[in-house]
């Protein structure tokens, strides 16, 4: 048994059906034993889009997802994704190649100090230094990445414990056989098989017991299907953390009191994907009404009597009770000055220094959000009558923002589409079942305000980092977990350029998903702040590429629209491509509209 099957081993036991990689020889025992055990697995264009697939696996599962890349500058290039992971609370795993253990510090190839590298983004960083080793090391690895606040875990594997005995000892000029000589070399000699002896020292009793056997499958037969092994131990499972119960019942009474009460729902309430129809139902109970956002998009479905989607500053301002659940007053509640300072705040996170981040709450509550909210709708006896009126006010707003929104979709724009129009057409052609992906950029902010997701997560979000490039990664997870759906990507021009040979990758796994363009040729957000202050668009200017016939050259299909009569049939074009199994690229050349003003976040 080498490394490699040990590893594989490890994941199949976690349930873990994705791998996701860029190739690299320090890591190819891996792929090809998880290939072996019916591990799918997933060979991408970049190494952060593996990462990004990873993560996103991990957000819609509840399992930790896993990539592995070659070493050097195969970690390297994971770091904003392992940096995204970590702020956004998404456990993962991932395994990065490492030159042999002998020849580390002596010049081998792409022999850097990667853990001092990847450690400030990461939750614990570990370096395996015999083979036997690999197994406890990657368990404790799943269980860390989903402790606590969840995050991921690196776990560094030298080459030299991943492949067979006899090529380790090829390497290091150690088979049996010959005189060697001199003095010095019998020396080295002696040092060599020390060495390897204590490397591969109980390496055959590493091993996780099996009730069944292996055998090794083809790609086209790994798709799609769980592993083909059947591990005889099941790893202990990683309970979320409990809010204090006192804690809940002053919850509680707290919004009994309240008039005017409003409730914040973010992702952090979603870590655990099965909990989330619980969730919903105590969403509901508690009559509350309820701003959600990021992950948490998608809760209630489309267009719950409870769920406001606009003008939530005034809402906060004005509300005499707020409860986060999951959600931090950093910059996107301008650091807690969105709730009115006379306001009672109820704050339930898993993290410590979230609680208490810019602004301290009446009541914080250390645990997971989704166990206390399905705790404080015990404690209550059902919706109050008194909330009434202010559910209503709400409701007016929202539907007065509605109606602005559509007046504004209708107006002309120079020099291509309504991105508005576009978006609500985008909304029209949205299924039950899909899921939407939203990568940065001006467009997909405007998408943001009129798209309704239709279940719980169905819309990824890239969380609080702002980071751009998590489309295709994201996109990939999604097609490959929820195969029946339609999967969408909603790209502003700039965010498309970070992934777009990942169009290579859909069509080679023969994944159809949609990605839509929106192409008003600039960086459009950055722009807006910078022209307006500074007078000079200088790095904000794009060409209006033809991203269609760029992701033809990828093997995808691509679909231009640039007429407001093509809206719907092209989307419509673009479904029936994707549901035949082939990705498709739409470029939506956009015009310039007012809709979103002062767009520059501090």
């Amino acid at each position: 048994m080498t490394g490699g099957d040990l590893i594989a081993d490890v994941l199949v036991r976690h349930g873990v059906r994705f791998v996701f990689t860029l190739c690299g020889g320090h890591i190819s025992p891996i792929l090809v034993s998880a290939k072996a055990r019916g591990l799918r697995v997933v060979d991408t264009r970049h190494e952060a889009t593996a990462v990004f697939a990873a993560d996103a696996v991990a957000r819609l599962t509840g399992t930790p997802g896993v990539a592995t890349v070659t070493a050097g500058p195969g970690v390297t290039n994971t770091i904003t994704a392992l940096k995204n992971a970590q702020m956004a609370q998404s456990p993962l795993v991932l395994l990065g190649g490492a030159t042999a253990t002998l020849l580390r510090g002596r010049g081998a190839l792409q022999d850097i100090d990667q853990r001092a590298l990847v450690r400030p983004h990461v939750k614990k960083t570990v370096s395996v230094g015999r083979v036997r080793d690999l197994r406890p090391a990657l368990e404790d690895a799943f269980r860390l990445s989903r402790e606590g606040v969840p995050g991921p875990v690196f776990v560094e594997c030298p080459v030299d414990l991943l492949y067979p005995e006899d090529v380790v000892r090829s390497w290091y000029g150690a088979k049996a056989g010959g005189t060697p000589r001199g003095l010095g070399e019998r020396a080295r000699q002696w040092y060599v098989r020390r060495h390897l002896s204590r490397l591969f020292d109980g390496a055959d009793r590493a091993g996780l017991p099996r009730t069944q056997s292996f055998k090794t499958v083809s790609l086209a037969e790994a798709s799609g299907r769980r592993p083909v092994a059947v591990l005889g131990t099941e790893p202990s499972p990683v309970p979320p953390p409990v809010p204090d119960p006192g804690r809940v019942r002053r919850a509680g009474t707290l919004l009994r009191r309240a008039e005017r009460p409003v409730l914040l729902v973010g992702s952090q309430a979603l870590l655990t994907p099965a909990e989330a129809p619980d969730l919903a139902r105590a969403v509901e109970a508690l009559g509350l009404p309820v701003f959600l956002s990021g992950m948490a998009r998608g809760l209630l479905g489309a267009g719950h009597r409870l769920q406001r989607r606009h003008r939530r500053q005034e809402a906060l301002r004005e509300a005499d009770l707020v409860i986060l659940a999951g959600v931090p007053c950093d910059f996107r509640l301008d650091y807690g000055r969105h709730i009115g300072r006379g306001a009672k705040l109820i704050s339930a996170n898993r993290s410590r220094s979230e609680l208490a981040k810019n602004r301290k709450a009446n009541l914080g509550l250390l645990g997971a959000p989704e166990l206390f909210l399905r705790a404080l709708a015990r404690t209550l006896e059902g919706p109050r009558l008194e909330w009434r009126p202010w559910l209503e006010t709400l409701r007016a707003r929202d539907e007065e923002r509605e109606g602005s929104i559509a007046e504004q979709a209708g107006e002309r724009t120079e020099g291509g589409l309504n991105p508005l129009r576009v978006c609500r057409a985008l909304e029209a052609a949205l299924g039950d079942d899909s899921v939407v992906v939203a990568d940065g950029g001006d467009f997909v902010g405007t998408a943001s305000y009129v798209l309704r997701p239709r279940r719980p997560l169905s819309w990824l979000d890239p969380g609080p980092f702002g980071t751009l490039g998590v489309g295709a990664g994201f996109a990939l997870a999604a097609k490959l977990v929820r195969p029946s759906a339609d999967v969408w990507v909603v790209y502003g021009d700039g965010s498309v350029g970070f992934s777009l040979a990942e169009a290579d990758t859909f069509a080679r796994h023969g994944l159809g998903v949609i990605a839509v363009v929106g192409n008003d040729a600039g960086w459009t957000q950055i722009a807006r702040g910078q022209v307006d202050i500074l007078r000079d668009d200088v790095g904000t200017v794009l060409a209006a590429t033809d991203y269609d016939r760029a992701a033809e050259g990828l093997g995808a299909r691509g679909l231009r629209l640039d007429d407001d009569a093509g809206l719907e049939s092209v989307l419509g074009e673009a479904l029936r491509i994707a549901r035949d199994g082939r990705p498709v690229y739409v470029n939506a050349l956009l015009g310039r509209t007012d809709f979103r003003k002062g767009s520059l976040s501090i």
